[in-house]
């Protein structure tokens, strides 16, 4: 059973049945699509689009560099920033995050290095005064950060994507169905959780061995858990081959779009995916619709899988 924003439709065994689905699915991503503009022009998203847009973009080697010393890090952000930006401050007792920030100011425009480390090399540059140089990167220092899990204070805005519904019975049909999705799963309790605030992720034995492997938090909300797992089954059922940063971007959508036609097919409310896809700026609303056809083939699979 499936239901639309003002009515019930049932996909019964016709010969129609996947002609009725596919008109519906086309109809919910013109639904999902009207609640992503609708939610991009929320004043909630755009507060809380504000408070994002203060985080830095940390490079690949500061991100390792997080990672390696905070893995469960989520938002970074140094002692003053978070203090004067967020109104938050860091808990006495906190070890600091060290990342490299660069060090911009005056540069030789020959050597490239500061005016104090031009006047030590053997550049012999001398056409324009130091304080005319123009500014740039002549190295890096050691700064401290800190994740919002070390600070206290003003909360943070949050986007609710929580899933609601009845999943009681969905969710052992779901991890029961893995096998023949050809995915291995695990439902991983919240004390053993190694990814952070993700709330599942897809990932594949060794680059030999594709089989892809799906763990999901544990968690009271069935719904929510729920439409993790087929969140997590749609990047493993459509992506095992994407390395590309930015495709993966576009599958994200992909993903979640699926996620919400699946959700509503067994009634579980999955409004927040509006919320979602409007974090994810590489892509409009109407990407969702330009990448119907394997959102809908790839919910058509579930659903039927599920209901057999």
């Amino acid at each position: 059973m499936a239901t639309t924003t003002d009515s019930s439709v049932s996909f019964e065994e016709t010969d129609t049945r996947h002609d009725e689905m596919h008109s519906t699915i086309e109809a919910w991503i013109d639904d999902l699509v009207d609640h992503v503009d609708d939610a991009q022009a929320s004043a909630e998203f755009q507060e809380w689009l504000d408070v994002q847009s203060r985080f830095h973009d940390y490079s690949h080697r500061n991100t390792l560099l997080i990672n390696l010393q905070c893995p469960e890090a989520t938002k970074v952000a140094g002692y003053n920033t978070w203090r004067n930006e967020f109104d938050r401050h860091v808990q006495e007792g906190e070890s600091a995050i060290w990342i490299w920030a660069p060090i911009i100011t005056k540069q030789c425009p020959k050597c490239e290095n500061s005016p104090s480390y031009h006047e030590q090399s053997d550049c012999e540059y001398d056409e324009t005064a130091p304080d005319e140089w123009s500014k740039g990167l002549v190295g890096f220092k050691p700064t401290a950060v800190f994740d919002v899990s070390q600070t206290e204070g003003e909360p943070l805005p949050e986007l609710e994507t929580e899933a609601t519904g009845d999943a009681d019975d969905l969710v052992p049909v779901l991890t029961n169905v893995a096998d023949e999705l050809g995915v291995s799963v695990r439902i991983v309790d919240s004390a053993d959780w190694e990814h952070g605030d993700a709330k599942g992720v897809c990932k594949y034995r060794s680059k030999r061995d594709l089989q892809p492997i799906v763990e999901a938090k544990a968690r009271s909300n069935q719904a929510d858990l729920a439409v993790t797992l087929i969140h997590e089954y749609a990047h493993a059922l459509l992506h095992a081959d994407v390395t590309d940063e930015t495709e993966r971007s576009k599958r994200e959508v992909e993903a979640e779009a699926v996620t919400y036609i699946v959700g509503r097919y067994f009634e579980l409310d999955t409004s927040g995916s509006a919320f979602y896809l409007a974090a994810w700026q590489d892509d409009d609303a109407d990407a969702i619709q330009e990448r119907l056809g394997r959102i809908g083939s790839t919910a058509e699979e579930l659903i039927e899988t599920v209901d057999e």
